[in-house]
């Protein structure tokens, strides 16, 4: 009888300093990203299959079982999904953001407004060449504010193009990463704590995935990990120790095209989608951009062709090029500007071409308006985005919390926990202690 005693207790004991040092390990973990709270699982040790007929021998004590970690994969795909829907809202949120601060810093809008005033200023005394100098002034400070603003939005491109590639790297990063713990899977001990520390690295190395690419997981019952993207078509971009090769190239226009081992796809959340989409939104502002400036060259030299210079020659292009790069001044003297109509006298103070040139820029098909439009729009595009942002941030962040509130470490309850233990491990060490004395009494007997 003392025997058994010293036997349960001893395996009592044991339990009890196991399960101390996973609190510790708890405690000492709880600000450790991606930790999930670990316990310990026993059950009781059986000395004998024959308990009805040798019940003494029936208490053996405890059974010390394997490390238990929280099983919460389908709370953690929710989590995943939502960060994949959250990152692509951000990215293409700071995509835009570059894009509006390269039109606004240029102040390419208020520039176009200059040069339009410039000509209403003109209107009030055509032969004035003080006025003139100003009005090619300001013709030429918007050719070099286009050709600014169009450059802005090609170092927003490039930015925007450079990010997606990093993103490759960290994405080809993490499949590898996720490889690799699968392999380590195969030959982990199950319910030891190398374990469980594989598989926290599995998930933070999904959730790194997840951020920027949309991902779909499965998982065998060791807990390796299938991984394909959420896109068009699904294709698989980890599974065991095999990681295929995420790629991204550009096309002619600028837009970004993804792959996987060769084979294109479309992706539909993570950040790289979100920057894929603002790099297309990027590209069709330069070319609204260089419809406006293409715009202001054909009404500005169309109303030249129009006119009269003061010396009564027929009027030459204010403007050459094509669009927002190329856009240049032609000439720089004012006496050169045709304000007059076709046919006038040198010297003419008609203004009749002139007010036509100031109503086509103002016109509501006009460049003042058109630009006017493509900002407004643009801002509007910024605050719905931001706007949807802030819900899937609402929701990230709920089901981080419920997340957190599975697997994350409660110091209340883990002191708790090391008191309950340390009090279990004590009335064990008595019962050794007391079986012990039971023993020395029963040979003193002798």
């Amino acid at each position: 009888m003392p025997t058994n005693l010293i036997t349960i207790a001893r395996s009592g004991a044991a339990s009890a300093r196991a399960a101390i040092e996973i609190s510790a390990q708890n405690i000492a973990n709880a600000g450790t990203p991606d930790y999930v709270r670990r316990t310990l699982a026993n059950s009781e040790l059986v000395g004998s299959g024959n308990i009805d007929f040798d019940a003494q021998s029936a208490f053996s004590g405890v059974r010390i079982g394997g490390v238990q970690r929280a099983d919460v994969d389908v709370l953690q795909r929710v989590v995943r999904d939502g960060i994949s829907d959250l990152a692509a809202a951000q990215a293409e949120i700071a995509g835009l953001r570059v894009g509006e601060i390269a039109l606004e810093e240029t102040r390419v809008f208020e520039t176009l407004v200059d040069f339009e005033s410039a000509l209403l200023l003109l209107e009030s005394d055509p032969s004035d060449p003080a006025l003139r100098t100003g009005t090619v002034e300001a013709a030429r400070l918007l050719t070099q504010t286009f050709q600014f603003a169009e450059g802005s939005l090609e170092d927003a491109r490039d930015l925007t193009a450079s990010e997606v590639s990093a993103g490759i790297d960290v994405v080809n990063g993490a499949a590898g990463e996720l490889a690799q713990i699968n392999v380590a899977l195969v030959n982990a001990r199950e319910g030891s704590g190398g374990r469980a520390a594989l598989l926290d690295a599995r998930d933070a190395a999904l959730k790194e995935l997840a951020g920027e690419v949309g991902i779909e997981t499965t998982f065998d019952l060791r807990g390796i990990a299938e991984v394909r993207m959420a896109g068009t078509p699904s294709l698989l971009l980890v599974s065991g120790n095999m990681a295929s090769r995420f790629d991204a190239g550009f096309a002619a226009s600028g837009s970004a095209q993804f792959e996987v081992n060769g084979t294109p796809l479309t992706l539909e959340n993570g950040a790289m989608a979100g920057r894929a989409r603002a790099l297309d939104r990027l590209i069709a502002l330069s070319g609204e951009l260089d419809a406006i400036a293409a715009n202001v060259i054909t009404r500005v030299n169309n109303a030249q062709a129009a006119g009269a210079a003061l010396d009564g020659s027929p009027g030459q292009p204010l403007f050459s090029g094509t669009g927002a790069a190329d856009i240049a001044l032609a000439f720089d003297q004012g006496a050169l500007l045709a304000l007059a109509q076709s046919g006038s006298l040198p010297g003419s103070r008609d203004t009749t071409n002139l007010g036509n040139l100031i109503a086509s820029i103002g016109a509501e098909t006009g460049p003042v308006a058109e630009l006017d439009r493509l900002l407004l729009s643009h801002a509007s595009r910024i605050a719905g985005s931001e706007a949807t942002r802030d819900g899937l941030a609402i929701i990230a962040a709920s089901n981080q919390a419920q997340l957190l509130r599975q697997t994350g470490v409660d110091l209340d309850n883990e002191a708790a926990s090391l008191i309950r233990l340390q009090q279990a491990f004590e009335a064990n060490s008595r019962v050794i202690q007391v079986a012990s004395e039971m023993f020395d009494t029963i040979l003193s007997l002798n």
